[in-house]
Formats: C-alpha cells, sequence, structure tokens
C-alpha cells in the first residue's frame, strides 16, 4: 500500500493550498487518516485527522483556517489551507493511522 501527497507550493501569507492524499488502495475508506507536518529542525506534528466514519480532529493552531475532507470514490484525503501564515511553512505528510504508512511528503512554503 502506498499513499502518494500532492499540491504543496509557494504561497503568500493569506493565501490557499490544497493538499491532495491518494492511496493505491480502496481498502483506504476502512482506514483513519491523518495530515502532519514537520517544519525545519521540529518533530513531525499532527495538523489534522478524519476517520472512516467522516469524524475530523484539528490541532488548535489550523482550527478555523484549514478543513480536512476524503473522497472514498477516489480513495482520497484531502486537506484545504486557507489564510496560510508563515508558521505553516513545513513538509505535509499523509498518514495511515496506527500504521507504518506514510508518503513522501509535500513541501509548503508560505512566504512573501
Amino acid at each position: 500500500v502506498q499513499v502518494v501527497e500532492s499540491g504543496g507550493g509557494l504561497v503568500q501569507p493569506g493565501g490557499s493550498l490544497r493538499l491532495s492524499c491518494a492511496a493505491s488502495t480502496d481498502l483506504f475508506r476502512f482506514w483513519d487518516v491523518g495530515w502532519y507536518r514537520q517544519a525545519p529542525g521540529k518533530q513531525r506534528d499532527l495538523v489534522a485527522q478524519i476517520g472512516r466514519g467522516f469524524g475530523t480532529n484539528y490541532v488548535d493552531s489550523v482550527k478555523g483556517r484549514f478543513t480536512i475532507s476524503r473522497d472514498n470514490a477516489k480513495n482520497s484525503v484531502y486537506l484545504q489551507m486557507d489564510s496560510l501564515q508563515s508558521e505553516d511553512t513545513a513538509v505535509y505528510y499523509c498518514h495511515i493511522e496506527d500504521s507504518t504508512i506514510w508518503g513522501q511528503g509535500t513541501q509548503v512554503t508560505v512566504s512573501s
């Protein structure tokens, strides 16, 4: 099983990006999925999670700005990021919870 992230890039403060995570199996629909991020010199931290029942969880720093969603027909999870701040700059990873499955990461840089 593999997951592949896409959608990162360079954006100005206040801008938006939408990250995608695509899985290689339709078993994806039975799994909880998380987005994590890792800034230079820091540990990898949880950003948001979505359960197989579509329940969601966010860290306080992104509440009201980020939205996680999933489309099981496309074996995909998305992270809509609005009102981006420089502090959001990091490599963002998709992770199948309670597994060792991680994507390769996608770089998000927020800078003017």
